[in-house]
C-alpha cells in the first residue's frame, strides 16, 4: 500500500497528515504505530486524517490518532496544521473552515501573518463530561497518586486534561508524574497532564505529558486547558502567551460561557510517499 503524506509541525508538536479524500485510508492501530515510529516509520506525535464532512454545514471531517495507534477526540496544534494542509493541497480556497471532529465542530482561520487561529469551543468542567470520577465538581481537586496527594484542575477541551501548577516547570517531574497521572483510575479514558508555571498574569511556561504520546514539545489543547485553569483560579488574565518547549502559543478566553481561541504556527516540513 502506497500512502502520500505531509509531515507538519505546530510549535514542535509534529504530525503525519493524510489526505483521505483523494486516497483510500483504512489503517489498523498497528499501522498507525508504524507511521508514528521515529526509527521505522515517518515519526510523529499524532497522525491526522482528512476526510469528507459527515456533518451538515462542515467543510471536512478531522480524525486524530496518537502514536500508540489509539484514536482521540481533539488536538489544537493538529487543527492548525489541518487547516494549513487543506489549503496548501488545494482542497479548499477558504481562509476560515468548519471542521467536524469527534469533540464537535471547530473553526480554524488562516491569519494574514501566516499564523492560524482555532475556535476551540467552550471548556467543560462537569466531571462526567471530562470524564473524571469524583464525588462533586470543584475548582481544584486533590487526587492520590501512589500515596502522594496531588492538586490538579480538571477540565475538557474536547479531550480530558489535568493541570498542575508548579514553581519551576523545567524541574518538574513531567515524565514520571505525568505517566502516573495519565493512567489514574479517576480518569477512565486516561488524561493529558499539564505542568504550568505562572510567570505573570499574561504569561506562562508549560510542559504537557500527552496520553498515548508521552511528553510533546507543545500541546494546543493542553495550552488552552492550562490557561483556562489559571483564569478560573484567578492566576491569569483573559489573554495569555504560552511558552512551550517547541514555541509560543497565544490563548484567549473571556470566561465561563465563552469559547477558547488558540493562535500559533503551522508549518509543512516535507511531503512524501510511503510504502506501508
Amino acid at each position: 500500500m502506497k500512502l502520500k503524506f505531509s509531515k507538519m509541525q505546530g510549535a514542535g508538536n509534529d504530525f503525519v497528515v493524510l489526505d483521505g479524500i483523494n486516497q483510500r485510508i483504512d489503517l489498523t492501530p498497528a499501522q498507525y504505530q508504524v507511521l508514528a515510529d521515529r526509527h521505522f516509520g515517518i515519526g510523529c506525535d499524532q497522525i491526522l486524517l482528512v476526510e469528507p464532512a459527515t456533518r451538515p454545514n462542515c467543510d471536512f471531517r478531522y480524525r486524530i490518532f496518537n502514536a500508540d495507534g489509539g484514536e482521540v477526540q481533539q488536538c489544537g496544534n493538529g487543527a492548525r496544521c489541518f487547516a494549513r494542509f487543506v489549503v496548501e493541497q488545494g482542497l479548499t480556497a477558504k481562509q476560515e473552515i468548519r471542521v467536524d471532529t469527534a469533540a464537535g465542530v471547530i473553526v480554524p482561520r488562516l491569519e494574514d501573518d501566516g499564523q492560524v487561529t482555532v475556535d476551540m469551543g467552550p471548556p467543560r468542567f462537569e466531571p462526567a463530561e471530562i470524564p473524571f470520577v469524583v464525588a462533586e465538581q470543584a475548582l481544584t481537586y486533590v487526587i492520590d497518586v501512589d500515596g502522594e496527594p496531588i492538586e490538579i484542575s480538571a477540565l475538557s477541551m474536547g479531550n480530558p486534561h489535568a493541570v498542575r501548577v508548579v514553581c519551576n516547570v523545567d524541574a518538574a517531574p513531567v515524565q514520571e508524574l505525568g505517566a502516573r497521572i495519565e493512567r489514574h483510575p479517576s480518569f477512565p479514558q486516561r488524561v493529558n497532564v499539564g505542568f504550568m508555571q505562572v510567570i505573570h498574569r499574561r504569561e506562562i511556561k508549560l510542559r504537557v505529558f500527552e496520553r498515548g504520546a508521552g511528553e510533546t514539545l507543545a500541546c494546543g489543547t493542553g495550552a488552552c486547558a492550562a490557561v483556562v485553569a489559571g483564569i478560573t483560579r484567578g492566576l491569569l488574565d483573559g489573554a495569555v502567551q504560552v511558552h512551550t518547549r517547541g514555541g509560543d502559543l497565544s490563548i484567549r478566553w473571556a470566561g465561563i460561557g465563552h469559547n477558547v481561541f488558540l493562535t500559533g504556527p503551522a508549518v509543512t516540513v516535507f511531503q512524501g510517499e510511503l510504502v506501508l
